[in-house]
């Protein structure tokens, strides 16, 4: 048995197009995309998502608006502690990067 002169055609598993091969050189001739898929069955079904996805987007906003206000006491009560604990504990005996240049 010999091998066909004639394209062929493939599906491709991942995403389902259709593609035709030439079999003596081996080059793609054609390729057609599937068919793309519903996202949502209705209007309705597309509205609800809408909606959720613009008080999902509104809450996550409300919060970094919070995160802002609370930030300059945050950081104030942050920079306090790291004061404290520079005064607590000073630096004694060699620095940390000690280069003998000599």
């Amino acid at each position: 048995m010999g091998l066909s002169d004639q394209p062929f055609e493939v599906m491709c598993p991942d995403c389902g197009a259709m593609i035709k091969v030439d079999p003596v050189t081996r080059q793609l001739i054609s390729h057609t995309p599937a068919p793309r898929r519903k996202t949502f069955e209705d209007f309705g079904q597309a509205a609800k998502a809408l909606k959720e996805s613009d008080a999902r987007r509104e809450s996550i906003f409300a919060q970094s608006i919070e995160a802002q206000k609370n930030k300059d006491d945050l950081m104030a009560k942050k920079f306090a502690d790291a004061v404290k604990k520079a005064k607590e504990s000073p630096l004694s005996g060699k620095p940390l990067r000690d280069f003998d240049l000599e």
